[in-house]
Formats: structure tokens, sequence, C-alpha cells
């Protein structure tokens, strides 16, 4: 038998190394980008990657209002909310939501593809969403993301 004993180790919460990552959102798939942003929020491009962890990166979205969708979905596609009372189903079209609020419609879709629990909400904290091309965040010094 052999004397060696390989383990796999898991990440603990304390030592995890975060990097920052600015993303151009001009152009891009609105789905496609935020599957990809999930990737990175969620750890699983880093080889120390842990489930139960939340080992992902920063992540810092310019030019929301630059990203687009395929087919009729900017005129088709609708977003609901509802305030709890009767008749209270609020109903917005991408193109209302790109009109008033561009951030919101990418972090929406980033969102629903992280988890449902305390895990993923600590993930969406580290993401950042801007209309436009100009963020605060030039202290941490994010590395731009290529797809």
């Amino acid at each position: 038998m052999n004397t060696l004993s390989y383990k796999t180790k898991s990440q603990k919460k304390e030592e995890v190394k975060r990097n920052w990552f600015i993303v151009d959102a001009d152009g891009e798939i609105v789905g496609r980008l935020a599957s990809r942003i999930a990737h990175i929020l969620k750890g699983k491009h880093r080889p120390d990657y842990t489930p139960h962890v939340d080992t992902g990166d920063y992540v810092i979205i310019v030019n929301a209002e630059k990203a687009r969708f395929t087919g009729n979905k900017f005129t088709v596609k609708e977003y609901t909310s509802y305030t709890g009372y009767p008749g209270g189903l609020k109903k917005r079209t991408v193109r209302e939501m790109m009109e008033k609020k561009p951030f919101a419609v990418l972090e929406n879709a980033v969102k629903g593809m992280l988890p449902k629990n305390k895990l993923g909400r600590m993930m969406f904290k580290k993401l950042f969403v801007y209309a436009g091309s100009d963020h605060p965040h030039q202290a941490q010094k994010p590395q731009e993301l290529k797809f």
C-alpha cells in the first residue's frame, strides 16, 4: 500500500483571497453574460472551489444600458412584481426596465442564476452593476475580464 495520502483541501472562509474583475457589457447578450458572471461570483472558476463556502470574486459590470437581448425579448419579455395587495401585480417589459433602471436587468438575471439561500445572498453582494462607464472602485484595481 502506498504511504502517500492525497486529500482534497476544503477552503475556509477566512482563507479566501478575492480578486476584483471588471466586465464591459457593451454589446453582450444579457443571459450569456449573466451565466458567466454567476460562475465567477460562485467561485467555480477557481481550483480551490468549495461548494459550501463563498469562494467567488468581486465583479463590476459597466455599460449595463448597452447590453442586448436576442429575438424579440426586448418587447415581449416581462418582469413581474407583486405588492401584496389585491390588484397589486406590476408588469414591466424589458424596454421599460432599460429606460428606468438599466442596471436592474442584469442584476435580476445574475441573481436568478445564484443559489436561493444565505450563501447565494452573500455571493450577490459582491456584484456591482453600473449603467454607464464610470464606477467608484478604482482603488481596488480591478482586472479586465474578457469572455
